[in-house]
């Protein structure tokens, strides 16, 4: 029963970032429906933090007043740092390269994250490349097949598959269409969200380190993206008031459902998982959002699945495996070390000393001090314990001077 609890122990952190993936495959359908909508995405991102806010506050307080975290200067600049890069920046770059392209192809190079957070955690010493051993090698080879796959399930178009067919297209008056210049300035805006997400986690990580308080950690990113995000709708729609006027629609619930679920939810969890196993294992499960997205596209947008969705999906998978394989040995590899270097600093050294005796009647000026009558000597033995308290106890092992002489 031990092992299966260990077991389980050892897959939550992969079990939780696969689900983490889920909902944030959920926001990208509902940004793109409520572009489509017409609702300004600056505004979306403003009501997207406040909902963050207003439901991770009063979370954070109920679970962390006990313990009663510390909230210094440092770690609300961090957590504004955060709120900038992992929310504020990162999210209103996304929201409009997903108006401008696909759902799928809007998120490609959203998935060059476990690439660019490597590189990062690397330099910033968050990581150990290790490349001359296979742990190292795995992280490496693992990444690069990650981006391979996610880059051929948005690029290669060549073969259509039709491996199902709900007949279910939530805005059927957008018709699919090929790559143009407007898809191709998605992407790179998409781009800018890859490194902006690295950068958050690179700092998350320097965070966590200080402040393992996630609850908290995630309210204070909230409040902070919600000052920001608030700021930069005021100075885009300050002339177009009516924009911010929310109905019983599909976009109160994006709104909602972004803000509780997306942003507070889960940046909990990740901010968990970064400080467990750090930057990179996070990144890792980005590219599982890809495969989620092209599945919620077709089955919901009616978007088409090709040959390469089906290979990439594959690649993904492979390379994710390749990461947390590399990333479990390296970390098997730093608990048996710290047990070695424990193990040694255990070891009580041992001082002897050793007095020989001579007879009681030849015994030199240098045995005046001893009983005169001894025929036999002694070797006192001090055990000296760098733990113990008992500094002096001398053990007293009788020995035959004879055969010392002989």
């Amino acid at each position: 029963m031990s092992r299966v609890s260990k077991v389980i122990a050892d897959l939550k952190p992969a079990i939780l970032m696969v689900l983490v993936q889920v909902p944030y495959a959920g926001v990208s359908i509902m940004f793109k429906l409520v572009a489509n909508d017409g609702m300004s995405l600056s505004v979306l991102m403003a009501y997207r933090y406040i909902f963050a806010s207003l439901f991770m506050v009063p979370l954070a307080y109920f679970v962390d007043r006990k313990s009663k975290p510390k909230i210094t200067v440092q770690v609300l600049f961090q957590a504004f740092l955060c709120g900038l890069f992992g929310a504020s920046i990162q999210q209103n770059l996304f929201v409009a390269a997903i108006s401008l392209a696909s759902a799928t192809n809007a998120t490609a190079m959203y998935n060059l994250i476990p690439g660019a957070t490597f590189i990062l955690a690397v330099c910033f010493r968050l990581e150990r490349l290790n490349i001359g051993t296979s742990a190292g090698k795995a992280k490496v080879v693992g990444t690069l097949i990650g981006i391979g796959g996610a880059m051929m399930l948005t690029f290669y178009k060549n073969t259509e598959i039709h491996i199902w067919s709900t007949h279910v297209n939530l805005m059927p008056h957008i018709q699919p269409h090929d790559v143009s210049p407007t898809k191709i300035w998605g992407s790179s805006l998409a781009f800018g969200t890859c490194i902006s997400y690295s950068i958050w986690l690179i700092i998350q990580a320097k965070m966590s380190a200080k402040f393992p308080w996630h609850y908290t950690s995630a309210a204070l990113m909230s409040v902070m993206a919600c000052i920001q995000s608030i700021t930069f709708a005021l100075l885009m729609e300050r002339n177009h008031w009516s924009r911010w006027r929310l109905g019983w629609n599909i976009r109160l619930l994006t709104a909602f459902y972004t803000g509780v679920v997306g942003s507070g939810l889960c940046w909990v969890l990740t901010a968990w998982c970064v400080r467990l196993k750090g930057p990179l294992y996070t990144a890792v499960f980005n590219p599982l959002f890809l495969v989620l997205v092209a599945i919620a596209g077709s089955l919901l947008l009616d978007e088409r699945l090709y040959l390469g969705s089906i290979i990439g999906s594959i690649l993904i998978v492979l390379g994710l495996y390749l990461v947390l394989w590399g990333k479990g040995n390296e970390l098997k590899g730093t608990a048996e070390q710290k047990m070695l270097t424990k193990g040694s600093l255990d070891v009580e050294p041992l001082e002897l000393i050793t007095t020989n005796h001579a007879d009681g009647n030849g015994g030199g000026n240098d045995n005046s001090n001893m009983e005169k009558g001894e025929g036999k000597g002694q070797r006192a033995v001090k055990d000296v314990s760098i733990k113990g308290k008992e500094e002096n106890k001398i053990k007293e092992i009788p020995i035959d001077h004879q055969e010392l002489k002989t």
